[in-house]
């Protein structure tokens, strides 16, 4: 009985080291490793340029801040969720730079990282009822 125990024993710790090795390292979002992108959101068939921004880390890098060009005031962003090379974040209210008198009430963007390029896309849904619908891209500011 004794060897059946340690056996029993024996067995049982190496399952659990096996499944410690197992697990995944807990997903990061590619764009942390960048703390500040030089953005553009794009619209209609020939992607016309609509507005550029700046996303940038917050002091305690535990948070983002979007500065659009013509609103310099910081509106803070909301990380929705990270994994691999992606980042889905959110952010609003604030008054729409784009239609003046609107509010944007949610900004939702999908963001993918691929070296120092940021691609996704960009709903905006206003006070009016109205959503936008666009691509964004960014560059990594050295």
């Amino acid at each position: 009985m004794g060897r059946a125990l340690c056996l029993s024993a024996l067995i049982l710790a190496a399952s659990a080291v096996a499944a410690h090795a197992q697990k995944p390292a807990e997903p990061k979002g590619a764009a942390m490793k960048c703390s500040a992108w030089d953005t553009k959101t794009m619209a209609g068939p020939k992607d016309s340029v609509v507005t550029t921004s700046a996303l940038e880390a917050t002091a305690d890098g535990k948070g983002w801040t979007l500065k659009l060009a013509n609103n310099p005031n910081g509106i803070p962003v909301r990380v929705i969720t990270t994994g691999g090379d992606s980042m889905v974040m959110e952010a609003g209210p604030f008054p729409s730079v784009l239609r003046p008198g609107q509010t944007v009430t949610t900004l939702r963007t999908v963001e993918h990282m691929k070296g120092n390029k940021l691609t996704g896309t960009v709903e905006a849904h206003y006070s009016s009822g109205d959503v936008f619908h666009g691509k964004m891209e960014g560059t990594c500011r050295k």
